[in-house]
């Protein structure tokens, strides 16, 4: 059985098949439904909102792993709890009082993830590192899919499992952006516990091949 988690993005699916795709994920390997919220102002580009993620829910069978790339996220924590999250991860460059908003995730009953965009140091997270369940390592800058990954993640994901370790936390650390076959083995290697993976999967021939591939690479 594979430690690693494998979480398709959703953004990358084909939206005219949307309940077609997010069956195809049921049917495979991977562990979780990753699905990317942008507001437009967070990051340059709009994805999709409640009502899309409501229907991916009616089609889903596996845990929803929602990633909010939206200013002052703390007005939908509820809503996104009501819509089925099992995981709702926010960008630390967007939460004034990350505490509190980790709080809030927890109290409607999901796991707290916190994002990091490249240039954000891992030691921002020193003083909530216990509080955090998912810490999601973006290793494209955030937006738009089918980025360049960026090669400096492998350094920050090795100070970032240093850090949890110390401080005797139990975040998992996912990846997202720019996983392939080709790098997801270095980057369980230096401490990636998920891993995001959006064109790689959906643009395949073989999306549930590919699912496969990544999660024997992945060990």
């Amino acid at each position: 059985m594979s430690r690693v988690k494998i979480a398709p993005s959703l953004l990358a699916a084909d939206f005219g098949n949307l309940q077609r795709d997010v069956q195809m994920v049921n049917k495979s390997e991977a562990d979780w439904h990753h699905i990317d919220v942008m507001d437009g102002l967070f990051v340059p580009n709009i994805s999709y909102g409640m009502p899309v993620v409501k229907a991916i829910k009616k089609f889903a069978t596996k845990p929803l792993d929602v990633h909010l790339m939206i200013v002052d996220p703390d007005r939908y924590i509820k809503t996104f709890a009501a819509l089925g999250a099992f995981s709702l991860t926010v960008h630390y460059e967007a939460c004034i009082h990350l505490h509190r908003t980790l709080q809030a995730i927890k109290e409607e009953g999901m796991l707290a993830g916190v994002a990091l965009n490249p240039a954000t140091n891992i030691n921002v997270l020193e003083d909530t590192i216990r509080d955090i369940d998912i810490v999601m390592l973006m290793s494209v800058n955030p937006g738009f899919g089918g980025q360049t990954f960026i090669e400096n993640t492998y350094n920050k994901l090795r100070d970032l499992k240093a850090l949890i370790q110390h401080k005797r936390a139990n975040a998992l650390i996912e990846v997202d952006g720019g996983v392939t076959s080709l790098n997801a083995k270095a980057l369980v290697d230096a401490g990636a516990d998920v891993l995001v993976a959006g064109s790689f999967i959906f643009s395949s021939e073989h999306p549930l091949q590919t699912i496969k591939e990544l999660k024997e690479i992945a060990g």
